[in-house]
């Protein structure tokens, strides 16, 4: 019997609301699944509801309660006795739009860490040229960056556009596979526990932070935008992704679980690392396109402004979709939440 009716709903809502999160999650992507674990906790809460919803019903209460719940348990029952075959098709636009933000956005204390180690080594980078610019040829690796900064803008923006024209699907493909090259080593570093995937994002925010620091201090900081921009906008978040992958791997090896061998945990987490490192690629293929295609032409064939404006939009569209999409609204009726 129930004494204090208000009581009682008031202490079963959380119940009502942890059923129904997991109802809508299986109800809108044919995807998801529960492991026994979250298949027993399934079970108990629609035993639970169900019962609340049969004592309930011997008083006359709100209608609107009693809808919600007649409902909830409705659509519980159905995925619990649903006897169609379970779809296991992938559906590209659905995982790029839905599953890999909800993983980034899952696994944000990772990405949190890769990026700190990114930010680091460009503080360092910076520091160290500010301090010796002299050591520009020792911590960058590419040839082209040994020049003084004036003297490079100054023979880029000489450069005829016909000089990169026919370089330029060779080059864009050359981008893509170093980069997604580098980007899957770093996720592998994290086999060494993280520490090999932390060196390599500090080591690559050491040269992006000289670069910077090179440039800005000899004048060209314009052109340095709008050089970076473009592509960096993409490519940059895109490592700091790989990383976040590699620190993923390295959690589930350090982490110690009684209930679940090594081999299994591997199993369990696979999914969120082959989702990590499949947008990683995805967006290393477009900063690559961007380079070889728009990043490489400067003044006066395309103003800087606009180029550091393309940067700036992408940099805004990726925070948006990575921290927004595959986000579900759940309803929730007045009657299911009296506080």
């Amino acid at each position: 019997m129930i004494i204090d009716l208000e009581k009682f709903i008031r202490d079963a809502q959380p119940v009502w609301r942890d059923l129904e999160r997991t109802v809508t999650r299986l109800e809108t992507d044919p995807l998801a699944s529960l492991d026994l674990a979250q298949a027993r906790r399934f079970h108990y809460l629609y035993e639970r509801t169900a019962s609340d919803l049969a004592r309930l019903t011997t008083f006359a209460f709100d209608p609107d309660t009693k809808n919600y719940l007649e409902s909830l348990t409705g659509r519980a029952y159905a995925l619990i006795h649903d006897t169609r075959p379970q779809s296991s098709r992938f559906t590209p636009w659905r995982w790029f739009s839905g599953v890999l933000p909800r993983v980034f956005r899952r696994r944000w204390r990772a990405f949190t860490v890769a990026a700190g180690a990114v930010l680091l080594g460009t503080i360092f980078g910076a520091g160290v040229m500010a301090v010796d610019p002299g050591m520009r040829a020792v911590i960058m690796p590419f040839s082209h960056l040994h020049m003084h900064p004036s003297e490079r803008v100054a023979a880029e923006e000489r450069s005829p556009p016909e000089a990169l024209a026919h370089q330029r699907a060779t080059f864009s493909s050359t981008l893509m596979t170093h980069n997604t090259r580098v980007a899957i080593f770093a996720m592998a570093l994290g086999i060494t526990w993280g520490f090999g995937t932390l060196v390599i994002l500090f080591y690559n925010g050491v040269i992006i932070g000289a670069v910077a620091a090179d440039y800005m201090m000899a004048g060209e900081t314009l052109f340095l935008l709008g050089w970076l921009m473009p592509h960096g906008a993409v490519e940059i978040p895109a490592f700091i992704i790989a990383g976040q992958a590699g620190l993923v791997l390295a959690q589930i090896l350090i982490r110690r679980d009684a209930r679940n061998s090594l081999g299994q945990r591997l199993r369990k987490q696979s999914s969120d690392l082959a989702t990590l490192i499949g947008g990683v690629t995805i967006l290393l293929i477009w900063a690559g396109i961007v380079e070889a295609f728009f990043s490489q032409y400067h003044e006066p064939l395309i103003p800087y402004v606009l180029k550091i404006a393309f940067g700036a939009a992408q940099i805004i569209l990726l925070g948006a979709f990575l921290l927004a999409a595959g986000r579900r609204r759940v309803d929730e009726s007045p009657a299911y939440d009296r506080s």
